[in-house]
């Protein structure tokens, strides 16, 4: 059986926050708002493991949005006075917090949430925190003038809590950095270094997560630009083969990503998008598989990993959770393929 996991997000309960969106409100507040969280994140260990999942994570349910989860638990960031900013190179605009002090940690930042996860499944875990230069993309700098010395700061604390997360027990730590499909030539000169060094000193498996965003619209439009092929990871890719970085999740089914880049990561696990985030149709098994099966002509058996091309946060529940079966289902149909008769 080849592995199966999602990349980090799930769609948030109706009960818990407002549907489709990045940024939900939430629908409770106080330890009314806790509980509701982790019993939000109880139902999706639930609803992968019913799928058939063998890699399960808490879904981000804890979490607003992937980056400023994390960054509320940070000091020297003013949360108070957002201010509108361009976001993935003015993609499209967002509030943002601002970095106004130097950085550090309040305290733990995911505590509650990875332990919960861990107690729930005893399949692996992995949980997922926003990478240092997709940070620096998502907030906007009052004080260090500089985004590398800013990406670095936020990369000593990112490693602080994936320290932390693999004494709770999670067998992945992943962090995410679709910023890394933006700005290619900084993500190749000094991205990559701070990744290593939010990594620095763990044990446990670390994974980068790189896609092409969310469903939204922003992003599919974006799309319609790159041309009939996406070569970004041409750039990067080959610094990350030469890191310390175990596993590299990347974009697949329904994109111009040539599959032909995943040589590019000789030696490392590769997590193969094999379910389109942008999409409400459900994959079948079979397309699932032909899909793991063109990955299989450039990485090994053993270092392929199915999995979603990027989070589904803003997607209905009931098609996330068809998406989830097809994800497992697919996986097992392709080991099956490869299996003798």
């Amino acid at each position: 059986m080849f592995e199966t996991a999602i990349a980090g997000s799930l769609p948030k309960p109706a009960w818990l926050a407002e549907t489709g969106k990045l940024w939900p409100k939430w629908r409770a507040e106080g330890a009314e708002l806790a509980q509701a969280k982790l019993d939000a994140t109880l139902l999706w260990i639930k609803q992968q493991e019913d799928a058939g999942l063998s890699i399960i994570g808490d879904g981000e349910m804890s979490r607003q949005h992937f980056v400023h989860g994390f960054l509320e638990r940070v000091q020297g960031i003013d949360f108070e006075h957002k201010v509108e900013m361009g976001i993935r190179n003015d993609r499209y605009k967002a509030m943002v917090p601002q970095v106004v002090a130097p950085l550090a940690l309040k305290g733990r930042v995911h505590e509650a949430e990875a332990r919960f996860l861990r107690a729930h499944t005893r399949r692996k875990v992995k949980f997922t925190l926003p990478g240092p230069m997709t940070i620096v993309d998502t907030v906007a700098d009052r004080f260090y003038g500089d985004r590398r010395k800013m990406a670095f700061a936020f990369a000593e604390l990112l490693n602080q809590e994936a320290l932390a997360l693999q004494a709770d027990g999670v067998d992945i730590v992943q962090f995410d950095e679709p910023a890394f499909n933006v700005y290619m030539d900084d993500a190749a000169t000094w991205g990559v270094a701070a990744l290593e060094r939010a990594a620095q000193g763990l044990v446990c498996k670390t994974a980068v997560h790189i896609c092409y965003g969310y469903g939204i619209q922003a992003n599919v439009d974006w799309k319609q630009t790159l041309g009939s092929e996406w070569r970004q990871y041409e750039k990067v890719f080959p610094a990350l083969a030469k890191s310390r970085i175990d596993q590299v999740s990347l974009e697949c089914i329904h994109s111009h990503v040539p599959a032909e880049l995943m040589a590019l990561l000789a030696g490392k696990e590769v997590m193969v998008g094999v379910i389109d985030v942008a999409s409400d149709v459900v994959e079948t098994p079979e397309e699932v598989a032909d899909t793991l099966g063109r990955a299989l002509q450039f990485v090994a058996r053993d270092k392929l990993i199915a999995c979603t091309n990027c989070g589904l946060a803003p997607m209905g529940r009931a098609v996330a959770e068809a998406k989830l079966r097809a994800l497992a289902e697919g996986a097992a149909l392709a080991a099956k393929r490869l299996s003798p008769a």
